[in-house]
């Protein structure tokens, strides 16, 4: 029994036919999505050769999830959730069809590549809120923080098969392979909403778009909890995201060799995928708050570690513990956010989590590339890593003394 109860808890899939459709979809299409990130990156690298171009990748993913945000989880409140979900889907498929079209006809100039890219990122914008404020109305209070790990799991999967299998395929079928399979993935994400019930909003739409958003920001700003779930991932990423390091300790401890370059990537998703199968050990405690300040203040505790190792092995470690601690302290936190906003705010509170989620790596990674370059790359994982345990430690003593 005790085995059992620490393994994944897979109860959402067999009490909810709705979930397990959406999640099955979800899956095979982020598996797609994966190999779209590989396929794009390796179009514009091999049309500029320039990581100015690379970079702008991320910069046309993540700007309209920042700015289109939080109005894109107003609509989610305000809109008839199943329908805009179906809308989103197939615009994000729309997006990846025309990227396959130009890689079998002929690559299409990078500003154009670019700008698919960024159009699929609106529609994530409003897709990503809309599918976490289903959650509530698939699964019972007390499988939610299941069916986030299911979530996580899903994410933690395609993270770590996906690309490997996109390099397959950019190899065999090109680009224009990789966008058509990814294309075609889409069609059981589709399968996935339609079977979905009907959701009306939440009460009545009163207020406007701005004023929406500006109801969501209130919210966010005067519930100590939610709030504080969102300042304790902005800790976590903003201080102590490691990801811009991997190159610099890659030369260091392996020579620069480009075949080890993975392996870093790879640990921290491996300890993800390896709490996610254990997630039963966390998801059903009755408290997910605590759990989440633990595993962010191990993450920041594993990535000091990463810094102070002497070696590769030793490093690579403490990113696996860093991989677990964060799924557990993803898991939590979405759990936290889900068990304390009204169902009329699930799409803008998700709004901002994808937002926080969004930026919070970028300027962690922005941060550690400058102190590295005044510093040195241990230096920099060692003080954001303790910065982020004091900020997570302050985080927690303030929820302590506001109880009281």
């Amino acid at each position: 029994m005790a085995v059992t109860g620490a393994l994944l808890d897979v109860r959402p899939l067999r009490s909810s036919r709705a979930f397990r459709r959406l999640w099955i979809g979800k899956t095979c299409s982020g598996f797609g999505s994966q190999m779209t990130v590989v396929a794009v990156m390796y179009q514009v690298w091999q049309q500029t050769h320039s990581t100015i171009w690379t970079g702008a990748v991320g910069f046309a993913q993540a700007l309209p999830i920042v700015l289109f945000g939080l109005f894109a989880g107003a609509l989610a409140d305000r809109t008839e959730r199943r329908r805009l979900s179906l809308i989103t889907t197939a615009g994000a498929a729309g997006c990846t069809a025309l990227l396959a079209v130009q890689g079998f006809l002929g690559p299409a100039p990078v500003p154009v590549v670019l700008l698919l890219v960024a159009a699929q990122a609106c529609f994530g914008a409003a897709g990503g809120p809309v599918g976490r404020s289903y959650l509530p109305h698939l699964l019972h209070r007390d499988e939610l923080a299941a069916g986030l790990a299911l979530d996580h799991l899903s994410f933690q999967a395609s993270m770590l098969v996906g690309p490997a299998v996109g390099g397959l395929l950019l190899g065999r079928l090109g680009v224009g392979g990789c966008y058509l399979v990814d294309t075609a993935t889409f069609g059981l994400a589709f399968f996935g909403v339609l079977g979905l019930p009907v959701l009306p909003p939440d009460g009545e739409r009163t207020t406007s778009g701005p004023q929406a958003v500006a109801e969501g920001l209130r919210f966010l700003a005067g519930h100590r909890v939610v709030r504080a779930a969102l300042l304790t991932d902005l800790a976590a990423t903003v201080l102590a995201m490691p990801i811009s390091l991997f190159a610099l300790m890659n030369a260091t401890w392996f020579g620069d060799d480009p075949r080890t370059f993975g392996l870093f990537l790879s640990a921290i998703a491996v300890g993800g995928l390896i709490a996610s199968l254990l997630s039963g050990t966390f998801t059903r405690l009755p408290r997910p708050q605590p759990v989440m300040f633990g595993a962010s203040a191990v993450w920041g505790l594993a990535l000091a570690g990463f810094g102070l190792a002497g070696g590769p092995w030793l490093g690579l470690g403490c990113l696996v513990l860093a991989g677990a601690a964060d799924t557990v302290a993803v898991v939590s936190r979405g759990t936290v956010v889900q068990l304390n906003t009204p169902a009329g705010l699930l799409g803008r509170v998700a709004a901002a989590e994808q937002i926080v989620g969004q930026a919070g790596p970028d300027l962690g990674n922005l941060r550690a590339g400058l102190v590295a370059r005044a510093t040195s790359g241990p230096v920099a994982l060692v003080s954001g890593g303790v910065l982020c345990v004091l900020a997570v430690a302050g985080l927690a003593g303030q929820g302590l003394r506001e109880r009281r």
